[in-house]
């Protein structure tokens, strides 16, 4: 029996958009396995403008807050491959929970399945500091393996 996962809507900004196509796009012709969970997200995600005030989303480079459902909370920062540092809480968005979490909302709950199978949730409870401006931080293409 396959499990369905809640999956409530996302919002990408259209520079997040463009720089995660790539991404997706470099590494499906390495890894599909790691490839297509982004691509998938990516394909369900609602455009949105740069400037688009009032809509507070995770993005490249948003530091938030989230809870699983054991209860454990964490503060995490999204960001590209090469910037991955698990100890400071800089998450690639190539991992299970990244994927997870880009284009949520304050108060959005997620579904994600774990490198080992299992499945488990989060919920987004802050988004603490504002995503960088496109410029500020791009994918490596060079250091994705």
């Amino acid at each position: 029996m396959t499990h369905t996962f809640h999956k409530p809507p996302i919002a990408i900004s259209q520079s997040d958009f463009a720089r995660l196509s790539l991404l997706s796009e470099i590494l499906a012709r390495r890894n599909s396995d790691l490839a297509d969970p982004l691509s998938s997200e990516l394909a369900r995600a609602e455009l949105i403008d740069e400037a688009m005030h009032g809509r507070e989303v995770v993005r490249m480079g948003s530091t938030l807050d989230y809870e699983t459902e054991p209860g454990d909370a964490r503060t995490v920062t999204l960001v590209f491959p090469q910037d991955e540092d698990i100890s400071s809480g800089r998450i690639s968005i190539l991992t299970p929970i990244g994927v997870a979490l880009i284009g949520l909302s304050a108060g959005d709950s997620m579904e994600w399945r774990r490198r080992d199978g299992g499945t488990r949730r989060l919920k987004v409870t802050r988004i603490l500091t504002p995503s960088p401006t496109p410029a500020e931080s791009a994918p490596n293409v060079a250091l994705v393996s």
